[in-house]
Formats: C-alpha cells, sequence, structure tokens
C-alpha cells in the first residue's frame, strides 16, 4: 500500500519510513505539512501517516486540507503526536482524523492499524461499487429507490441525475409493437 509519511523530525521520518518499507509499503516521507500536501496533490496516497505539529502547514491543517478537496478517493489520516490525552484526541477526530497514535509510536500497533485502515479503504470501495448498482424489476424496469419505493425509471434517474428524457422507439419495438397491434404494413 502507499503510505505518504509527514514529519519534521528527521530520525522518527527515517525509522518510521524504515518500519513501513520493511512491511512492504510503498512509502513516500516529506519533511512537514506543506510537502505533503503537494506530493498528495501530485501522486494520491490511500495512506497518510502525519506528526500533528510541524512547521509551514501542522498535521491538523494537513488533514482538514485533504478532507475539503473534491477527490471522490478516500485517504485514511493517522496523527501521530507527542500530546495524547483526551482533548487532543476529540481535537483531532473534529478535524478528520481516522486514528491518532501518541509518539513515538509502537511498531506491532502501528501495522495493525495499518491493517484496520485496509479494511476500511477496501469497505469504502466496496460501498461505492454498490452505491452504483440499481436494484431495477427485470419485468416493468421500475427502480426500487433508498426508501424501499418503486418509481419509473425516467423518474429516478431525472432526479438523482441531470439527464433529460426523449422518448422514440428502436426499430425492433417499433416493429413488435406494430406487428401486436396489426398496424404492420
Amino acid at each position: 500500500m502507499r503510505i505518504l509519511i509527514a514529519e519534521d523530525d528527521t530520525a522518527s521520518r527515517l525509522v518510521l519510513e524504515a518500519t513501513l518499507q520493511k512491511a512492504g509499503h510503498d512509502v513516500v516521507a516529506t519533511e512537514n505539512g506543506r510537502q505533503a500536501w503537494n506530493a498528495w496533490r501530485e501522486q494520491f496516497c490511500p495512506v497518510l501517516i502525519s506528526d500533528w505539529f510541524m512547521p509551514e502547514l501542522d498535521g491538523l491543517m494537513l488533514c482538514q486540507a485533504i478532507r475539503k478537496t473534491s477527490d471522490a478517493r478516500y485517504t485514511y489520516i493517522i496523527l501521530l503526536t507527542s500530546h495524547g490525552g483526551k482533548t487532543n484526541y476529540l481535537e483531532a477526530m473534529a478535524a478528520g482524523v481516522d486514528d491518532f497514535l501518541t509518539k513515538p509510536p509502537d511498531e506491532e500497533q502501528l501495522l495493525a492499524r495499518l491493517h484496520v485502515a485496509e479494511r476500511i479503504l477496501g469497505l469504502r470501495q466496496h460501498v461505492k461499487l454498490l452505491e452504483g448498482l440499481l436494484p431495477i424489476c427485470a419485468w416493468c424496469k421500475k427502480i426500487r429507490d433508498e426508501h424501499n419505493h418503486w418509481e419509473l425509471m425516467e423518474s429516478y434517474v431525472t432526479q438523482h441525475s441531470k439527464a433529460r428524457f426523449t422518448h422514440g422507439m428502436c426499430p425492433e419495438c417499433e416493429a413488435k409493437f406494430l406487428k401486436e397491434t396489426g398496424l404492420e404494413p
């Protein structure tokens, strides 16, 4: 998995990078939040591990910048800090952080959290795929909406998109209709 690191402390960054590479991850390591933001915009990373307190752009501001983008892909964000406690945890969660670890992170605990990140990212992809599927009646072609009501396909699509319908008949249906109604030439 591709993981972006934002850590201004050189020793911490190198240890984290080596740990993640040893676990088989593709790692992009940056020295601060601004570099991480630029790296994330250039090449999407599904996981970000960021220090909270960094020069130029701190971890919370980096998280908020990522959450404000309209990118349909999701980045799982783990915030590292030497400041634990309930208040800091709640502030990080309110900013959009997915997980929170105190520094220095325990290697086994960090890798376990990355397994959770992989599961969550996989579930998000699955949900996105399922959201793209429409339950449609094989007989009348009505669509079941999110409230379990069946409505005409044209109504549903018009309500949920910018698509507009014009009606006509394909040659096969026209021939069948004309034959069934006895209007065939």
